[in-house]
C-alpha cells in the first residue's frame, strides 16, 4: 500500500545518535474534521486531524531510543507499508532514517484499520505554517470508525514512544474496539456488495440512515435499497411471502409444486394434522426466516408436539407440512432470473468416546473459521445452550449436551439452514422456471426461493421435489462466501436489475467554485438548465431553490444543502455553489459532476483557520472542483487568471475557457490547440471551437444587454453560457434565456425582501 509522507523537506539521514530517554507529553489533537465528500486531499471521505507534536517536533523517530523496534514489534505488518519510498518496507526505512510523529500516527491508524478488516491505503501528513503543527488525514469510510481508530492509534503510538507497557494483547484490544465500531456503523455484507457493484459501475451512493438504507444514483435517476429490498419490492408481495400458508395456496393455484400442509393452533392439532398428511412431517413457524424453529422428518407424536413448542415462539402461526426427501436449496431470483443457488447440508459430529456433544460441536464445528457471530461469516456459531431446535434434535437421538457419544457414532446437529454449497451451475432450467414463476406469483422483484430436491439438476416433478418458501429481502452472504464452490456476483446482478443498459444513475450536476458573484452565476445557470426542460435544484448563497421556488432563504452554499438536492426524487439537474470554506470544511456534496466551474482564486484572507493565506494556496483547494469532472463532462475555467486556466490538465473531460479579453494568453493557446472558448468580440458573445467562431444566437450587443442586466457581471454571463453550452442546451435557447434572466432575478430578489420583512423580529413583535 502507498501512503503519503510529510512534506517537511529536511533530510534527516541515518543518524545513530539517540537522545537520553525522556517522557514526552501526548501529541495534542487540536481539531478533528470529517470531510464527507471529495476534498483537497482525495476523491473520497477522509478524517482530517490537526496535530500539535509539542516537544516531539524536535525528536523524529530516529532520535527516540528503541522506538522503531518497539513499534514494529507491536505492529509487524507495518513492513507492508510502502510509504513515499514506493516499495515494501518503505515506511520502516522512513522510521529508521527519521520521520515525524504525525506521519507515524497516520500509519499506525491505517494499520489498525487494516487489522480490523477495514483496509485503507490512503493517508497523508502535511506541516502547517505553525511550528510543530501538522494536518494528518486518512481514508475513512465511516466517521465513527475513523475516530475510534484514531483514539486507539494515538494511545498505541504514545505507549511506543514512551516505552509504556503495551503488548500484543493491548494491540488486539485496540483492534477489537475498531472492529466493534465497524459492526455498529458499517453496511452489512449484503448491502455492501450491492454498493460495491454500483461503485464499480460508476454509480454514486448516499447512505440515508445509520443502517442499510442506501440511495444509488442522484435525484430523479436514483434507486433505493435496504439490504436486498429495492424500490421495486412490493409491500403486498412482502406480506404474502411472510404468510407461508397464503404463499403455498397461491403457488399451488399456478401449478408450482408445494408440499401440502395445515396451520395448527396447538400441539394436539399439530399431531392430528400430521396423521392426516402422513408421516414423516415438518413443523415450522408460518412467518419466520433463516430456518428458525423448523423441525424436519418427524415420525412420532412426541416429536411433533415437541417441535410445535419450538416453532410457536418464532412466528404468529405454526404449520405442519408433508416432509419432502432431498436436500434443501436456496435459489436467488433477481429481476426474473435465477442468478445464484446454494445447497444445504446436514451438519453432524462424530463421537470419539471421550468428548461430550457440546465439546464435539466446539472442536469439530465451531472451530471452522467460516463460522462466526458477525454477518461477515457464512456459517453461524452453534450454541447448544440457546438453540431449542438443536436440543430437540439431540433428544430425538436420545442425547443431550452432556452426553458422550460412542467412538464413530454420527450425531446429527442441524438438518436445515446450512446453505453453504454453491450449486448455481447445476440448476435445471425447469427448476429455475418454477422458482421464477413462484417469485412472480408472490409479486417480488428479488426473492430467495427455498426448495427441497434430491437433485437440483432434475425437474422437481420427476423427483417429488417442491418449493417450500419464498423469502423477501433474502440474505446474500451464502452466495458471496459459500463454504464450498465459487462466489457469485449477486451484487452486480441486483445493480444491473436496478440500472439496466449501463445507466449510470446520474443527473447533470453543475458545481460552481470561486467567490466572484458565484451566487448570481449559479442562479443564471440554473435558470438556463430549467429552460432546457429539466426540473432543476439550486443551492447557493441566496438560498435553496426547487425550480424558481425558494424553499430555504439561508445561505445554502453548503454540503448539507447540496445533499438535500441530490436525495430529492423530483430533481432532474442540480447547480451547487461551492465556496472554498465549504470545500475545506466538508468537501463536495457530490462525487463527480458534469460541469465544474472555477471563477477565481480570491478569498484566502478569510481562511486563516484552515492555514490558507494566499491565492496560490487556493489553487489546491479549488482544483477539487476540476478533479471531479466526469470524463464525459466539462470544466469551465476563467482564462483571465493563468492559474485558474492552468487547472485544465487536471480535468478528465473537456475544457471550455472564458474571458472578456479575446487576447488573453491562456485563451489564445487553448484555441490554437483546438479547444473551446467563450469570449467577447465586436460587443457580442462569441463561441469558439478551435479557430472556428460564431456569435451566440438570440443575444444582441452586450452594451444594450448590460444596460438592462446590471445585476449580472459580464464574466458571470460568459461562464454561464459556457456551462449551458457544455450541457448541450440549444444555443438559441441559451441566448433567449440570458435575455429573460434579469426579470427572473428581480422577481426573486423582491420575494426575498418581502420574506425578510414578513419574518423580521420587528414584524413578529408587532
Amino acid at each position: 500500500m502507498t501512503m503519503g509522507a510529510i512534506d517537511n523537506s529536511a533530510v534527516l539521514g541515518q543518524s545513530t545518535t539517540n537522545v537520553r530517554m525522556t517522557r514526552f507529553d501526548d501529541i495534542r489533537l487540536l481539531r478533528i474534521n470529517y470531510l464527507r465528500g471529495p476534498n483537497l486531499w482525495t476523491y473520497r471521505p477522509v478524517l482530517e486531524v490537526w496535530l500539535d507534536l509539542g516537544a516531539l517536533e524536535d525528536h523524529p523517530s530516529n532520535k527516540i531510543s528503541g522506538f522503531t523496534d518497539r513499534l514494529t514489534t507491536l505492529l509487524p505488518a507495518l513492513i507492508e507499508h510502502h510509504c513515499g519510498v514506493g516499495e515494501r518496507g518503505g515506511f520502516i526505512q522512513r522510521l529508521t532514517e527519521g520521520t515525524w510523529s504525525g506521519h507515524v500516527l497516520e500509519h499506525v491508524v491505517i494499520e489498525l484499520l487494516n487489522l480490523a478488516g477495514m483496509p485503507t491505503g490512503f493517508g497523508q501528513t502535511r506541516s502547517t505554517s505553525k511550528y510543530g503543527v501538522y494536518r494528518m488525514v486518512f481514508r475513512a469510510r465511516d466517521e465513527q470508525v475513523a475516530r475510534v481508530a484514531l483514539a486507539e492509534g494515538h494511545r498505541l503510538l504514545m505507549a511506543a514512544i514512551n516505552d509504556d507497557p503495551f503488548d500484543a494483547a493491548d494491540v488486539q484490544r485496540a483492534v477489537d474496539a475498531v472492529k466493534a465500531k465497524v459492526e455498529d456503523c458499517y453496511l452489512g455484507p449484503s448491502t455492501a456488495c450491492i454498493v460495491g457493484a454500483a461503485t464499480d459501475r460508476g454509480i454514486p451512493h448516499l447512505r440515508l440512515n445509520n443502517g442499510n438504507l442506501v440511495q444509488l444514483g442522484y435525484g430523479a435517476n436514483q434507486q433505493r435499497i435496504w439490504t436486498a429490498e429495492t424500490d421495486y419490492t412490493s409491500a403486498i408481495g412482502e406480506s404474502i411471502a411472510s404468510d407461508k400458508e397464503l404463499t403455498k395456496s397461491l403457488l399451488a393455484g399456478c401449478g408450482v409444486p408445494v408440499p401440502e400442509g395445515q396451520v395448527v393452533a396447538d400441539a394436539q392439532e399439530a399431531w392430528e394434522a400430521a396423521e392426516d398428511i402422513g408421516l414423516p412431517v415438518v413443523v415450522k413457524p408460518s412467518d419466520a426466516n433463516h430456518g428458525r424453529g423448523v423441525s424436519l422428518e418427524l415420525h412420532t407424536r412426541e416429536e411433533v408436539e415437541a417441535a410445535f413448542a419450538v416453532a410457536e415462539p418464532e412466528g404468529s402461526d405454526v404449520m405442519v407440512e408433508r416432509f419432502i426427501r432431498g436436500h434443501e436449496h436456496r435459489l436467488l431470483v433477481v429481476g426474473g432470473q435465477v442468478v445464484a443457488a446454494a445447497r444445504g447440508e446436514i451438519i453432524t459430529v462424530t463421537g470419539d468416546g471421550a468428548s461430550t456433544v457440546a465439546q464435539l460441536i466446539d472442536s469439530q464445528l465451531n472451530s471452522d473459521p467460516r463460522r462466526g457471530a458477525e454477518e461477515e461469516f457464512p456459517l453461524d456459531v452453534i450454541d447448544i445452550a440457546t438453540d431449542a431446535k438443536l436440543q430437540l434434535e439431540l433428544k430425538r437421538q436420545e442425547l443431550d449436551a452432556a452426553a458422550v457419544p460412542a467412538a464413530g457414532r454420527i450425531v446429527t446437529i442441524q438438518r436445515n439452514g446450512n446453505m453453504a454449497i454453491d450449486c448455481t451451475d447445476q440448476v435445471h432450467p425447469e427448476v429455475a422456471h418454477a422458482a421464477v414463476l413462484a417469485v412472480r406469483v408472490v409479486g417480488l422483484d428479488i426473492a430467495g426461493v427455498d426448495l427441497v430436491a434430491q437433485d437440483i439438476g432434475r425437474p422437481l416433478a420427476a423427483q417429488g421435489g417442491a418449493i417450500v418458501e419464498v423469502n423477501a429481502g433474502p440474505g446474500l452472504l451464502m452466495h458471496l462466501k459459500p463454504a464450498v464452490g465459487s462466489p457469485r456476483p449477486v451484487g452486480r446482478a441486483i445493480c444491473d436489475h436496478l440500472f439496466p443498459d449501463d445507466a449510470p444513475g446520474r443527473i447533470p450536476v453543475v458545481g460552481v467554485a470561486g467567490s466572484r458573484a458565484t451566487a448570481v452565476l449559479s442562479r443564471l445557470i440554473a435558470w438556463l438548465v430549467g429552460l432546457g426542460g429539466r426540473h432543476t435544484g439550486l443551492a447557493c448563497r441566496d438560498g435553496l431553490f426547487l425550480e424558481r421556488r425558494r424553499v430555504d432563504a439561508r445561505n445554502s452554499a453548503t454540503w448539507d444543502a447540496g445533499r438535500r438536492l441530490l436525495v430529492n426524487r423530483a430533481v432532474q439537474a442540480v447547480v451547487i455553489e461551492n465556496g472554498a470554506e465549504s470545500i475545506l470544511r466538508d468537501g463536495l456534496a457530490y462525487d463527480r459532476c458534469e460541469v465544474g466551474i472555477v471563477t477565481d482564486l480570491d478569498g484566502a484572507e478569510a481562511l486563516a483557520e484552515f492555514d490558507i493565506s494566499d491565492s496560490d494556496q487556493m489553487v489546491k483547494v479549488l482544483r477539487t472542483q476540476v478533479d471531479v469532472v466526469l470524463p464525459e463532462g466539462t470544466a469551465v475555467l476563467n482564462a483571465a487568471d493563468m492559474r485558474v486556466a492552468g487547472l485544465a490538465p487536471l480535468c478528465d473531460g473537456d475544457v471550455i475557457l472564458y474571458s472578456i479579453d479575446p487576447q488573453a494568453e491562456a485563451l489564445a493557446k487553448h484555441q490554437s490547440a483546438g479547444g473551446k472558448a467563450v469570449l467577447v468580440r465586436q460587443d457580442r458573445v462569441v463561441l469558439a471551437n478551435g479557430s472556428s467562431e460564431s456569435f451566440l444566437p438570440g443575444l444582441g450587443r452586450l452594451t444594450i444587454w448590460r444596460a438592462t442586466h446590471a445585476g449580472v457581471g459580464l464574466e458571470s454571463l460568459l461562464a454561464a453560457v459556457a456551462a449551458a453550452w457544455a450541457l448541450g442546451i440549444p444555443l438559441s435557447l441559451i441566448g433567449a434565456g440570458v435575455e429573460a434572466f434579469e426579470a427572473d432575478l428581480q422577481a426573486a430578489l423582491a420575494s426575498l425582501q418581502l420574506s425578510q420583512t414578513l419574518f423580521s423580529p420587528e414584524t413578529q413583535l408587532a
